[in-house]
């Protein structure tokens, strides 16, 4: 198993349903260091804007989410849906606890 924090649209429950076959269940978390920012990224219909988050270090920076339990496929899945624009990177959420998290990728 592995923890997932979700700022964006993993947070969705029709996206998590598509994704994953499942609604995901989990608690709220804050990630302490970052801020979002948002990319545009070109879908079929047009360009789109989604969030995304890069690493500050500065401890005001803080980002509410939500910390999933996931399996190891369901993490590759994820992979998958948040495409090139995204990288997983491990991060450590506010109650100490290391989780994945989709961040920019320069």
């Amino acid at each position: 198993m592995a923890n997932l924090f979700a700022y964006g649209t993993l947070k969705d429950t029709d996206i998590q349903q598509n994704i994953f076959g499942r609604l995901l269940k989990g608690t709220p978390e804050r990630l302490i260091g970052y801020t979002i920012t948002q990319i545009e990224i070109e879908e079929e219909f047009g360009m789109e804007t989604y969030p995304i988050i890069t690493a500050t270090e500065n401890p005001k920076d803080i980002i509410t989410g939500w910390l999933y339990e996931v399996t190891d496929e369901e993490i590759q899945l994820a992979d998958t849906y948040e495409g090139l624009h995204y990288k997983r990177a491990e991060v450590t959420v506010e109650s100490n606890v290391k989780a994945w998290a989709y961040i920019v990728t320069n």
